[in-house]
Parts: C-alpha cells; sequence; structure tokens
C-alpha cells in the first residue's frame, strides 16, 4: 500500500493547486486526480447535490489503488465538515488544514475567508476556527464569480473584469480589518497576486490546498505511508469533460505544462 497512489479529487481544475503543492512536496508519490469538470461548479448547488457529487467522486477514486484521499475542494470540504465519510485510510479536506495555519498566523485575531457560496453558507471555517482559536474573529465573504473568472482564464494581474470582481468581493474583508485571509477554494490561488494587491502586503494569504497538502504529506508520515521509491512520481488525470480544455488550462495552476496522461472518464 506505500506505493498507492495519492487520490485527489475536485469539482474542476482548482485542486490542482494541491496536486502542485503535492508535488513539490512528495516527489515521489504517485497522484491520481479527478476533476469533475462536467459539472463544475458546486459551490452553487445544494449541500445534499455536494455530498453525492462527492461520494461519486471517491467511488471513482476507490476503482484505482489509493492510500489516500484528499477532497482538494473547499466546498466539499465545507459540507463534509468534521464527519468524513473516508475511513479506511488517511483521508482530508481543506478546511481545518487551512484554518489551523491561519490560527497560527494572525496577530490581531481578525482572519477573513473567501469560498464559494456553499462553502460561506455552511459557516465551516467559522467552526474550525473556533476549535483552534475561539476568541478569533471570522469575516467570511462569497465570492460566486472567481470559480468560472478562473476557468476560463481570466487570470492575467492586469484583467481589468476580475479585477472589478475581486476589488467589490474584498472590500467587507478589508473593512473588517483582517490581518489573515484563508483562500477558501482552490482555484483561487490562480490570482492569488491580484487578491494580494488589492488586500495590501500586510495581509497573510492561506492558500487551503497547499495547505491539505502539508497535512497529507503528516499523516502518511504517522502512518509510514510514503513511498520507497527513489524515480520520480507519476500525475495520472481524469476528468469529466473535455481533456484539451483541461490541458489548455491546467497549466494556470500547476505553473507548468501538464506531464502525464489525461484521460477522460465518465463516473
Amino acid at each position: 500500500m506505500r506505493n498507492d497512489a495519492i487520490g485527489v479529487f475536485d469539482s474542476g481544475m482548482g485542486g490542482l493547486t494541491a496536486v502542485k503543492e503535492l508535488n513539490d512536496l512528495l516527489p515521489h508519490e504517485n497522484i491520481i486526480y479527478f476533476g469533475d469538470t462536467a459539472r463544475i461548479p458546486y459551490g452553487s448547488r445544494s449541500a445534499e447535490t455536494v455530498m453525492r457529487y462527492a461520494r461519486e467522486d471517491v467511488a471513482f477514486l476507490r476503482k484505482h489503488a489509493v492510500k489516500m484521499i484528499i477532497a482538494a475542494c473547499g466546498t466539499v470540504s465545507s459540507v463534509v465538515g468534521s464527519q468524513p465519510f473516508v475511513t479506511d485510510m488517511p483521508f482530508t479536506g481543506v478546511v481545518l488544514p487551512a484554518a489551523e495555519a491561519a490560527c497560527k498566523w494572525t496577530k490581531n485575531h481578525q482572519i477573513g475567508v473567501i469560498g464559494t457560496p456553499a462553502t460561506v453558507r455552511s459557516g465551516s471555517y467559522e467552526k474550525a476556527v473556533a476549535q483552534y482559536l475561539p476568541e478569533a474573529q471570522v469575516t467570511a465573504q462569497s465570492c460566486p464569480l472567481f470559480v468560472h473568472l478562473v476557468e476560463n482564464g481570466y487570470t492575467d494581474f492586469h484583467n481589468p473584469v476580475t479585477r472589478l470582481v475581486a476589488e467589490e468581493y474584498l472590500e467587507p474583508v478589508r473593512r473588517a480589518g483582517v490581518d489573515t485571509l484563508i483562500l477558501g477554494c482552490t482555484h483561487y490561488p490562480v490570482i492569488r497576486d491580484i487578491i494580494a494587491d488589492i488586500m495590501g502586503s500586510d495581509v497573510q494569504l492561506i492558500s487551503s490546498g497547499a495547505e491539505a497538502a502539508k497535512y497529507a504529506k503528516k499523516r502518511l508520515i504517522e502512518q509510514d505511508l510514503l513511498t520507497d521509491r527513489t524515480e520520480p512520481g507519476e500525475n495520472t488525470y481524469y476528468v469529466s469533460d473535455s481533456t484539451e480544455m483541461f490541458v489548455e488550462n491546467a497549466g494556470h495552476f500547476l505553473h507548468r505544462n501538464v506531464v502525464g496522461k489525461v484521460f477522460r472518464s465518465r463516473l
């Protein structure tokens, strides 16, 4: 089992920000990624629908030899909460690792969260932060257009559309005086530079996908599940819609061209 792959899933391509971090932290591990690109976005769905999609995504990954599953989707992680539905192997979402990191960083106990409507409605980050730092104040802001902008390549630092939308979304968080901001959707690090510019240099940005990858490494070490291979690991990608569109846009998330096999697969 130590040489089995790490399974990662997301509603689209945002989870690739977690894959990038995994590749950097655990370069010898194989990764199997599933992006449910045919049904993106999850963030505007009901909790019941999100859970059904998540169970189907996990079932797909279980068709392969995986030793850990990461829900690299803020919406799924928020709906699942603290009661994971994968119990026979290590599992993590992105909420708890990101909340823990934010609580370690904040100095004024003012923490911001931006996420999909479903993530914000769930109150998951408020609950998670309360576990680590009960005195902290959390300001959560829904950013429903960010996923669409990122998935469609509106990611350039000077893009006037994305910048205008970001300025409107981030204004309530800025007014709250946060010193730490959780990027509560794994798509958002792709426009991190825009967000950082608007928030200012005094605000620490926390990438939920990157924190989940760090947590995954910790869990694998604790359970003695790190691979003993010495050669570089391989990434294999599965998507539920166009492979061409995936390859074309995935570089924005990975910060490099896609290396590995890409397949279209129905659930």
